[in-house]
């Protein structure tokens, strides 16, 4: 039987490298879908989870991953033997940046390494983590052929990049657009046969799996420079006493050739702060330096001490020094109403506010205890019982289970740098 006609009657094994924010929402995608998935993870942890049908990614559905490990759908591996018995491959691996600020490869390679000694024949293989443009012609497909495979015939290989957006309660794996870049056209062929039988949304397909890698950097350098755009006009406005978010609401009143971006207290994610510099360091290769968004970086990554500097200013008015001051940091995760704590600013922004010796605690409903990988310390979650004995309250994340009324009317100052308390009244409110 062909590889195409498994995956049309849903008889073709599908397996997922990587268990964590990308790979564990499309394991459950694709079993949700009656296909039999197995995943494998270096993480015993995330192993053991999985097997036990315990949920540990906030977009995962408790209740359906519980059942659909249950019936025998979804099964999870600390080894890649059980890659043997795949007909189409997934990998979700993490491509971080080093100490240098280059492409950390060594997942992809490892994971790729470990494949091509148990794939068979007649597999589709999809690299789904976010990279460089190139990393799939240059690691992926020489690691197949130097095993005897001809791509296209004995073996298929495409790019295919994740769009998670954790939190988010429209798009989830299962809806959102899905860009597909194969090495060769039987490659894609099968890829959007794949993917039209696992997802509620248009698949599209583009020449190359670099022309997939491009667009996915692209995607996250455009959001990268239009924060950087709206963290500029925040550090002006503030210079020439106009409230950003005003300006910003009156723009997006503008019905074609604007997309409101908003300022915050930097940039956080596995994305945004980490893919356009994916591009920056391909770029040197072809002799180019990409100045626009090694800018927006450096924009984006000023903005802990330029909410750190506001909030002493607006104490120095009140007749305190930032050093003698008692403060209460509101939400450390990156983005609202999630957990994920990667890229956090507000990592950097303790940092700061340790070296200038400030006493202050953090509250997270969603985040009780984290580790900072900056300073290498733990923090944990404080109540929100005594907000009046804190000098000031630093909104940093703005979740929607937080009472912005109450937390308004008991705290003596509070630097706002997502605009939550909106349409609250109050001298005590100042904005980023």
């Amino acid at each position: 039987m062909s590889l195409a006609q498994k995956i049309n009657d849903k008889t073709a094994i599908i397996g997922i490298v990587g268990l964590g924010y990308v790979g564990l929402p499309m394991a459950v995608t694709v079993a949700r879908k009656g296909f039999n998935v197995i995943g494998v993870d270096l993480s015993e942890y995330a192993v053991t989870h999985v097997n036990s049908g315990k949920n540990y990614i906030g977009d995962v559905d408790d209740t359906e991953l519980k059942e659909l490990v249950q019936i025998g759908k979804l099964k999870a591996f600390l080894t890649y033997e059980c890659m043997k018995d795949a007909d189409v491959i997934m990998i979700a691996v993490p491509t971080p940046l080093d100490k240098y600020q280059q492409p950390d490869s060594s997942y992809v390679r490892s994971s790729v390494a470990s494949l091509v000694e148990n794939v068979s024949k007649d597999t589709l293989v999809i690299l789904e983590s976010t990279t460089y443009p190139g990393t799939t012609a240059e690691i992926i497909v020489p690691a197949f052929e130097k095993k005897g495979f001809e791509v296209g015939k004995d073996i298929f290989i495409a790019f295919s990049p994740e769009r998670v957006d954790p939190g988010n309660k429209d798009y989830k794996t299962n809806n959102t657009p899905k860009v597909v870049g194969g090495v060769t056209k039987q490659c894609n062929e099968l890829s959007k046969i794949f993917y039209e039988s696992i997802l509620d949304a248009p698949i599209h397909l583009v020449s190359s799996p670099a022309v997939a890698e491009m667009e996915k950097i692209y995607e996250n350098t455009f959001r990268n420079i239009n924060i950087a755009l709206a963290n500029e006009m925040t550090i002006l406005c503030e210079r020439m006493r106009l409230n950003v978010w005003e300006v910003i609401e009156a723009a997006k009143t503008k019905p074609y050739g604007f997309m409101a971006f908003y300022p915050g207290p930097g940039i956080g994610g596995h994305c945004i702060p980490l893919d356009p510099f994916y591009l920056t360091w391909k770029a040197r290769e072809y002799g180019y330096h990409t100045r626009l968004i090694e800018l927006a970086g450096e924009i984006n990554n000023h903005m802990p001490e330029f909410v750190v500097n506001k909030l002493s200013n607006a104490l120095n008015k009140r007749g305190i020094s930032l050093s003698r001051s008692k403060i209460l940091i509101l939400g450390v995760a990156y983005k609202k109403d999630i957990e994920d704590m990667r890229e956090s600013p507000v990592q950097q922004l303790m940092l700061i506010l340790e070296k200038a010796q400030v006493n202050f605690d953090f509250n997270d409903p969603h985040v009780p205890v984290f580790h900072n990988e900056l300073n290498d310390k733990k923090y944990n979650s404080v109540g929100l019982d005594n907000i009046e004995d804190y000098d000031a309250i630093l909104i940093t994340t703005d979740h929607t289970i937080y009472d912005y009324k109450d937390i308004v009317e008991k705290s003596k100052l509070i630097i706002d740098t997502r605009n939550a308390t909106k349409g609250i009244e109050s001298e005590n409110i100042i904005l980023l």
